[in-house]
């Protein structure tokens, strides 16, 4: 499948593939209830999907995924966790807030910037040296013991290397890793 499917269809497979690993059964019916849309929603993206091959869809039965929808849910479905997660445990955002976006910008997530987010969470949850918090009135700050007054400006986190990757022009030097 060449062709680049829509925000909506995205997220049917998505639907699917959640429900399957609940239940191992999806019904047209479930899909509409877990989405907020009317059936006849529901029936028209079935038929498009089944049209490109990503899902079997028997009139009045059970839908399945095909090989290629299951990769391509599973895309969104990693693309949705990834982007939660960092907005839960990275920007400590409110989890309701970080799923909501999540499902709005999974659809753009590029396979770069996937992989560059895997790799930056991956390595939050490695380091000892990156455990940051955030504080609504001061901003992120380092949870080292370096004092409140020195964690504005802590060098545990500014100066760990790999943290912020390429830098753009303007970037002060000494917030640059060295290679």
């Amino acid at each position: 499948m060449s062709e680049q499917l829509s925000s909506s269809l995205e997220d049917y497979l998505e639907t699917i593939l959640l429900i399957l690993q609940e239940t191992q059964s999806v019904r047209a019916k479930e899909i509409a209830t877990r989405m907020g849309v009317r059936n006849s929603s529901v029936t028209g993206a079935l038929r498009m999907l089944a049209d490109k091959g990503l899902i079997v869809h028997e009139p009045y039965g059970g839908i399945t995924l095909t090989p290629q929808g299951y990769q391509v849910a599973l895309g969104v479905l990693q693309r949705h966790r990834i982007l939660s997660d960092f907005f839960v445990h990275v920007l400590q955002i409110d989890p309701i807030l970080a799923e909501e976006t999540a499902c709005q910008m999974e659809h753009a997530l590029t396979q770069p910037i996937l992989e560059r987010l895997t790799e930056y969470l991956t390595f939050m949850e490695s380091c000892p040296n990156t455990r940051v918090v955030w504080n609504a009135e001061l901003g992120f700050l380092c949870s080292h013991d370096c004092g409140l007054a020195e964690e504005t400006n802590c060098s545990h986190v500014l100066q760990t290397p790999g943290i912020m990757g390429p830098v753009d022009t303007g970037t002060p030097a000494s917030l640059v890793p060295e290679a």
